[in-house]
């Protein structure tokens, strides 16, 4: 909200340099933005916060000053307040036009004015007003209904008596397709369940958004309808945002207006028109009111208060303090009967008071007290822990943690569905945000194609969230990878990452966690063989269950998430709460080996479709407890080899905690290891 201190002044005796106004009314929750001086004046931008429309004004910030400041608050001026008249029935008509409230549900109050006027420009004070508070002078008549609305928080509109059918005003929903062309210049279909300002004959305006085109106030304009009223605020929210349409006026309806202003911003505008020369209200007002303002009072007591705030306020500073700001607090036995104002349409019960209270006496003056503590406190939920440990292996790495939106475009979220449907949003701010994600690897890859765009070539990101499914939610780890495996070297030794380099990082983090990862070749239905690379693709399995991909992205998936150059991208995702269920214990350091270790290289002549993992993990199930590594150094298939055979090299490494193994206790192990081998893959030592 910005606010000059002029204007400010106008309602409220403060003398304070704008810094302090503005420090001290960030200490009671009005947080200072920004300040900047308007020749003799100072502008100060303050950041409302949803729950205080009354703050979306020039009034209600300085009812929040002269508390502040305990100076005496002036009510807006209202000169011709004696011509309201208030009414109860549903329709009043007065001589000049006719007001319905068909649908009261949605408008529980419509105040109209009929005005002579003479359109022409704005006196320069209140142009110079308006446009430092971020509104362009348009006209007189205009302005006078955009000063009112900053002044004292209450939209207003001005129809053009002329252009109006009847001449009437009806406020009732809008039919279904129904069409209105708005002040924008744009063509609007609206809904049935939107609300409209028509006349007897069509909509002229979007009732709490934007007025319509066809009545809109011109410069031949003589005689106007003003429009002071109170309209339902989900019903202007889900209107706004339905049409794409926001305006000043949308944005204080949707947070709720005070019933009681209608009259009184009425007034206000009433008074202008003379003060500027612009016109004059010709009749009484109709006020259209089927159901007044009947508050509920709140019970405040007394122990309540320190009760909550854990400090005593003495009574006279309660009361000093909810007079200030417009409440009726009335005495009674153990505390006060209290009634809230209209603008403040946030207070409903004691605890709304009671921080209203604590928050003008003074949070800072709260004791500081340290806790008693009665019982220790629940342990941690144990998938913060094993979240962190995969944070830090995948830094340890070298990759950078990113953090994306839940929600994406569901364009996006199509190759990662797996044949399942999306979980998509009821209410999506954006189609960018249509579903929530069923991978990280969506966000990460458009972290990765940011980074590309602005120049950075090799990429390391990964990231620790949630995916979100019909079946519900799971927690995982992503990694993706491109450009450079290692930094680059003044040698000009240069290498670009690969699959295996990225298959390590996976390695490295099941074997912190103590999980027997395997990488098997994706199934057709499988993640991975619709967003990875056929050959350059597996499947992560963990006892049996599919727990993750990892492999090349394709060019289809890079290009969707618009992805600068050719270089590859390898990704990778791992199911953590899966991780978690079948890791072994926690890993202890042990200390370093006293004995040496023996090598002995092996070449087996194997069936050319068998995995190394599975002649490894044949190894490892009948291996004997000296054999401490299982490496492969060298695959060989051409001349002097068999047809559909391949010539696999291992290197065993053995070694023991307790004594240094001899030759032959090493030779032994070994043969022990290809008869293994023989007799479950049918391998023979070369």
């Amino acid at each position: 909200m910005n606010v000059l201190l002029s204007w400010i002044r106008e309602f409220v005796d403060v003398a304070e340099p704008a810094e302090e106004i503005g420090r001290r009314l960030s200490l009671r929750g009005l947080a200072l933005e920004g300040l900047e001086a308007q020749g003799d004046d100072w502008l100060l931008d303050f950041d409302v916060t949803a729950n205080r429309p009354d703050c979306m004004s020039v009034a209600g910030i300085a009812r929040e000053i002269a508390v502040v400041f305990q100076r005496p608050f002036r009510a807006p001026h209202t000169r011709l307040a004696g011509a309201v008249r208030t009414h109860t029935a549903p329709s009043m008509t007065a001589p000049a036009v006719s007001i319905r409230i068909d649908a009261p549900d949605l408008c529980r109050r419509y105040v109209g004015a009929v005005a002579d006027v003479r359109i022409g420009p704005s006196p320069q004070w209140m142009a110079d007003r308006l446009t430092a508070c971020g509104v362009r002078p348009i006209s007189n008549v205009v302005d006078i209904t955009n000063y009112v609305l900053l002044e004292l928080g209450h939209p207003m509109h001005a129809f053009d008596h002329e252009r109006l059918a009847g001449p009437a005003i009806v406020v009732r929903r809008a039919a279904d397709q129904e069409t209105l062309t708005t002040l924008d210049g744009k063509a609007r279909t609206l809904r049935g369940d939107m609300l409209v300002i028509g006349d007897a004959a069509r909509a002229s305006a979007v009732a709490g958004v934007m007025g319509g085109a066809a009545s809109e106030v011109h410069s031949g304009t003589t005689r106007i309808v003003l429009e002071a009223a109170w309209f339902k605020p989900q019903s202007v929210r889900a209107t706004s945002k339905a049409l794409g349409l926001r305006s000043e006026a949308s944005m204080r309806f949707e947070r709720g207006a005070d019933l009681t202003a209608a009259t009184v911003a009425m007034a206000r505008a009433g008074e202008l028109l003379e003060q500027t020369g612009a016109g004059r209200i010709t009749a009484p007002f109709i006020d259209v009111y089927p159901e007044p303002y009947a508050p509920q009072p709140v019970h405040l007591a007394q122990p309540r208060i320190a009760g909550l705030l854990g400090m005593a306020v003495p009574e006279a500073d309660v009361e000093r303090i909810l007079t200030a700001l417009g409440f009726q607090a009335t005495r009674s036995e153990t505390g006060w009967r209290v009634i809230a104002p209209g603008w403040r349409v946030d207070q409903h019960r004691d605890v709304d008071l009671i921080e209203e209270i604590g928050r003008h006496f003074g949070f800072e003056h709260l004791p500081s007290t340290f806790p008693g503590v009665q019982q220790a406190p629940q342990p941690s939920d144990p998938r913060i822990a094993r979240d962190q440990r995969a944070r830090r292996i995948a830094l340890a790495r070298g990759f950078s943690e990113a953090i994306s939106f839940a929600f994406i475009d569901a364009r996006h979220a199509s190759p990662f569905l797996a044949g399942a449907a999306p979980v998509a949003l009821a209410n999506p701010l954006s189609e960018t945000f249509a579903v929530m994600r069923p991978s990280l690897l969506p966000g990460l890859l458009a972290a990765v194609s940011h980074n590309r765009r602005h120049g950075r070539r090799d990429v390391q990101l990964f990231e620790v969230g949630t995916r979100f499914s019909p079946s519900g939610e799971s927690r995982a780890l992503a990694l993706a990878w491109t450009g450079l495996a290692t930094p680059d070297h003044w040698s000009g030794q240069r290498r670009d990452v690969d699959l295996f380099d990225l298959k390590g990082v996976v390695e490295h983090l099941a074997e912190a966690f103590d999980a027997p990862l395997t990488f098997d070749l994706p199934a057709a239905h499988d993640l991975a063989a619709d967003v990875l690379v056929p050959g350059r693709a597996a499947t992560l399995h963990l006892a049996g269950t599919a727990v993750g991909v990892l492999g090349q992205a394709t060019p289809a998936v890079c290009d969707g998430h618009d992805m600068p150059g050719t270089d590859a991208t390898y990704v990778a995702e791992l199911d953590l709460d899966a991780l978690s269920r079948h890791s072994g214990a926690l890993r202890m350091a042990q200390p370093l080996p006293r004995f040496p270790a023996a090598v002995r290289d092996v070449a087996l002549l194997l069936d050319e479709h068998l995995s190394a993992a599975e002649v490894r993990g044949t190894i490892l199930s009948e291996a004997p407890d000296t054999l401490v590594s299982v490496v492969e150094f060298d695959r060989y298939q051409g001349t002097g080899i068999p047809e559909g055979k391949v010539s696999l090299a291992l290197r065993l490494t053995y070694q023991s905690r307790e004594r240094t193994l001899t030759d032959a206790e090493v030779d032994t192990a070994t043969d022990e290891v290809v008869g293994v081998l023989h007799i479950s893959l049918g391998a023979v030592r070369r």
